[in-house]
């Protein structure tokens, strides 16, 4: 089950079903705007087995350069994404969508290819699948901020930009 009321915190335990969401995801978006996709990822914690996360499928897309994303903008409301704009170098061109009103189940980060942000996707998720003491410390991390944050996602989500910084660039 995927879905989380918009500015709560609440992590549960990893599902498989995660992958799947992702990848019918995945053919949906290749359906709407693929002609203007380089490549299309399944990203943050929900994209690492095992480890528990918010209950909402990370995917970041690469575009070949920023010029494109304008042209995805309005290919992307068919599918029910929602334009929430440029969150420049902390998410790339963001768009949610949701179930419910104010419910997300997707967060989509479009970026082009040769931003360091679509490495930065990639090389934290792959650190985290392959680096058990790196996920187990980014689980604790994500436990206490819930505990702390369970109302307030944006400080949730502050909280753990140190500990992602220090894992990207190797403290």
């Amino acid at each position: 089950m995927i879905g989380l009321e918009k500015g709560t915190v609440r992590i549960v335990p990893h599902q498989r079903s995660w992958h799947d969401a992702f990848e019918q995801e995945r053919r949906l978006l290749q359906e709407h705007i693929g002609g203007h996709v380089v490549d299309i990822q399944h990203v943050g914690s929900t994209a690492v087995p095992g480890l528990n996360a918010k209950p909402i499928i990370d995917i970041a897309i690469a575009v070949a350069a920023p010029a494109v994303i304008p042209a995805c903008r309005p290919q992307l409301q068919d599918p029910g994404y929602i334009d929430r704009g440029d969150a420049g170098t902390e998410g790339g061109y963001l768009f949610v969508k949701e179930c419910s009103p104010e419910v997300r189940t997707h967060y989509l980060h479009v970026v082009a290819i040769d931003d360091p942000q679509w490495r930065n996707y990639l090389r934290f998720r792959d650190i985290l699948r392959a680096d058990d003491r790196v996920r187990a410390r980014n689980g604790e991390i994500k436990k206490i901020l819930q505990e702390q944050f369970a109302q307030d996602r944006k400080a949730y989500t502050d909280g753990k930009i140190d500990f992602i910084r220090g894992v990207l660039t190797g403290g």
